[in-house]
């Protein structure tokens, strides 16, 4: 017996936290029973558990990383508007999301899968998971600013205070700079940047965990995970 929402990421309907989602708002059903409470208990290996009224079944797991093109967005959504992330990856049966996000205009790393479990880990600010960025900016960084984007910035979430910042480059019309951040709020970056009066010009995720943008891995490219990255990510979240 496993929880219901356990087996609903297995079957690559999303993360745990997701799967939940889908529960409450009554789209599972067990022998026929609509379930919208958590917490339910279930055998994948018996019984009829069904999506939107679709059977479900438990899916190979998969893992990819994609060096994200700008103009191309991290959602599931049928029908977007926009290129998404997801539709670079070709000749995939599972069905397949993005771990986190990067907004529209920003690139670089991003992990697609079907392993909710890994999903939750990875984006789940419990575990802090490190994610580099390299951000050029409008104008010249101060040593100054970069004090106050050290001791954090008040955004409507919170606090938004990187776990490093560094100085890569800077002249009079433009910087860049290397930013850690351990737990990601929509648009962060870009926000705390811009309350320092040095907008971003662009953004690239160079690192997840371990995970390293290289040479190899071309813009709108993308490579499969080994089971060593596989078991180094699981075993960074672990031990965060």
């Amino acid at each position: 017996m496993e929880r219901l929402h356990k087996i609903l990421a297995q079957a690559g309907l999303g993360s745990r936290r997701k799967c939940e989602d889908l529960i409450t708002s009554g789209r599972v059903t067990i022998d026929g029973k609509r379930i919208t409470k958590l917490g339910q208990m279930a055998d994948p290996t018996k019984g009829s558990i069904y999506f939107d009224g679709e059977p479900i079944k438990r899916q190979k797991k998969i893992y990819y990383l994609l060096n994200k093109p700008r103009g191309f967005v991290c959602t599931n959504v049928e029908g977007s508007r926009d290129p998404r992330a997801i539709d670079l990856l070709s000749n995939i049966e599972q069905r397949i999301y993005t771990v986190g996000r990067l907004d529209k205009e920003s690139e670089g790393l991003i992990i697609i899968t079907n392993d909710g479990e890994l999903a939750n880990l990875l984006s789940h600010p419990r575990y802090g998971i490190e994610k580099t960025y390299m951000v050029e900016v409008k104008g010249r960084v101060t040593d100054e600013s970069i004090l106050v984007l050290k001791r954090g910035i008040w955004i409507s979430e919170g606090k938004a205070t990187p776990a490093r910042v560094k100085v890569v480059y800077r002249k009079h019309k433009h910087s860049i700079l290397e930013l850690v951040l351990r737990e990601g709020k929509n648009r962060e970056i870009r926000r705390i940047l811009a309350q320092i009066d040095h907008p971003v010009v662009s953004l690239k995720r160079i690192k997840i965990g371990p995970l390293k943008l290289n040479q190899s891995l071309k813009i709108g490219k993308y490579s499969r995970l080994s089971k060593v990255e596989v078991e180094s990510l699981y075993s960074l979240a672990v031990h965060s």
